[in-house]
């Protein structure tokens, strides 16, 4: 179990980075899912961008547990918070405009709560569901 942990801990921290710096370096795909409601669209993708890289590299260091935890949260907050701008960009795929399609929405949509329990289960905030039972 542990090398799996391991391993979606890595994937995770390369991930959320890869997904930092992009949304720093190249925030205009990210501004147009942005939900309507949303204000100040650039500043929030700017600083999504800048909370991916700090939980990559919470959840990437291996000398603190309680580090490694609270990224983990922060993490699964942050992968359920940007779930509108998901939402928000399906619909504008699905609205006529082209885009990804079904075939990538319904998975991403799928994948969503996956996140949120990976970054928990792989900063061992959860033992979900291969806790033993005693």
């Amino acid at each position: 179990m542990t090398l799996a942990r391991n391993l979606t801990r890595w994937f995770l921290v390369l991930a959320f980075f890869a997904a930092g710096v992009l949304h720093i370096a190249v925030p205009g795909p990210f501004l147009g899912i942005m939900p309507p409601a949303v204000p100040f669209p650039e500043a929030v993708i700017f600083w999504t961008g800048v909370a991916e890289l700090l939980g990559a590299i919470g959840l990437a260091q291996g000398i603190s547990p309680a580090i490694r935890r609270a990224a983990g949260i922060g993490l699964a907050l942050y992968a359920l918070c940007v779930w509108p701008a998901n939402i928000q960009h399906m619909i504008n795929d699905l609205s006529g405009d082209g885009g990804l399609g079904l075939g990538y929405h319904i998975p991403r949509m799928i994948a969503q709560p996956v996140i949120v329990w990976a970054a928990l289960w792989a900063s061992r905030v959860i033992d979900w569901p291969f806790a033993r039972r005693g």
